[in-house]
């Protein structure tokens, strides 16, 4: 079984930036496609970002498309959200994912076999 570990939540202001890490154990991290995820409450759990287990293709959700970067090292086992102009808008609780299907790079929170327990972000005005 996989464990993730996310860090680097924080209250920002509006146009600032943040990086998001999360740590994952074993050597499986190198064939598992790994997301993000944010929940903000009252509201369903929504894709933000996804980067392939060979770390050579990403997809962004439009909301977050040109302002966030996803990026992975697998030799440290650790996936990066890199987060600039922040918006009030991104408040939530970031979720790092794992999906372990071979290929996978899903936008769907029910695709994904490993969460960790979340950071906060939140942005204010």
């Amino acid at each position: 079984q996989v464990q993730l570990v996310e860090s680097g939540g924080g209250l920002v202001q509006t146009g600032d930036s943040l990086r998001l890490s999360c740590a994952a154990s074993g050597r499986l991290f190198s064939a598992l496609a790994m997301g993000w995820f944010r929940q903000a409450p009252g509201r369903e759990r929504e894709f933000v970002a996804v980067i392939n287990s060979r770390g050579l293709s990403t997809a962004y959700a439009d909301s977050v498309k040109g302002r966030f970067t996803i990026s992975r090292d697998n030799a440290k086992s650790t996936v990066t959200l890199q987060m600039n102009s922040l918006k009030p808008e991104d408040t939530a609780v970031y979720y790092c994912a794992a999906d372990r299907r071979i290929l996978s790079a899903s936008r769907y929170p029910r695709d994904y076999d490993y969460w960790g327990q979340g950071t906060q972000v939140t942005v204010s005005s």
